[in-house]
């Protein structure tokens, strides 16, 4: 077994711990961002799964289906979602909630529309499928319309997870309060980058690096939630009731 056909496992076993710790927290708290992270982290286990699945060289429509759509469009923008509803208390973040739900059920539909025109036929065995799949999914015109949700998708995920993971290290570390959460945060927004630089690099050719930077972005992800959710001791809550004060 090579190391690329480890890896995608080893991230997906991560990501599935990172689920369910979120997913028990939404049961315990029932705070609609622990939901919408932790769908989102089950969308990047699922994409890493059939990452694994496919390292191993064989096809499966049903599993490209899944890769590309929880892996390649919805993951990034749910998990941002998540960060959004943690940050924002304002009205208009319930219509962001509806209009990622609406869209996130027209990407599917297309996504069906696309599978069902997808040359497996196409597939090469030994080829990391973020490098082929543009050679399997039909054109934009031809019933590939998902390709173009992507974008959008992933850029959404990027700016919320990233920027909202910076502006919580930001606003705590200007207080000079809770640093544990300054480090937590920091790490899930280099996660977050390194995935997207990865893949970035695969779209340009160069997937030699996909699986590695999975793991990093899992790792660091995973590391930074741990860090930032570690209970505040008493010290520290003071602090943070002064300088809320000041």
């Amino acid at each position: 077994m090579s190391l690329n056909q480890i890896l995608p496992f080893v991230s997906s076993f991560i990501m599935l711990v990172f689920t369910v710790s979120v997913l028990q927290r939404w049961v315990l708290r029932r705070k609609d961002h622990f939901l919408f992270w932790g769908i989102g982290l089950a969308m990047f286990a699922f994409g890493s799964f059939a990452e694994a699945y496919f390292a191993f060289g064989r096809w499966s429509m049903p599993v490209f289906f899944i890769w590309y759509l929880c892996g390649a469009v919805l993951n990034a923008a749910w998990i941002g979602h998540g960060t959004l509803l943690l940050l924002v208390r304002k009205p208009w973040a319930r219509g962001v909630t509806i209009a990622l739900i609406l869209a996130s059920m027209a990407a599917t539909g297309l996504m069906i529309q696309a599978i069902l025109r997808t040359d497996g036929a196409a597939y090469v065995s030994g080829v990391a499928i973020g490098e082929q799949y543009r050679n399997l999914m039909p054109a934009i015109g031809e019933g590939g319309l998902v390709r173009l949700t992507t974008p959008f998708f992933n850029i959404y995920g990027l700016l919320t997870l990233v920027g909202g993971a910076l502006w919580s290290a930001w606003l705590f570390m200007r207080k000079q309060v809770l640093p544990h959460r300054v480090v937590g945060n920091v790490l899930i927004a280099a996660g977050a980058l390194s995935v997207a630089l990865a893949g970035t690099l695969t779209r340009l050719g160069v997937g030699t690096y996909l699986y590695l930077g999975e793991l990093v972005a899992a790792g660091l992800m995973y590391a930074g939630f741990l860090t930032a959710a570690r209970p505040a001791t008493q010290t520290e809550v003071e602090q943070a009731k002064s300088a809320s004060a000041a």
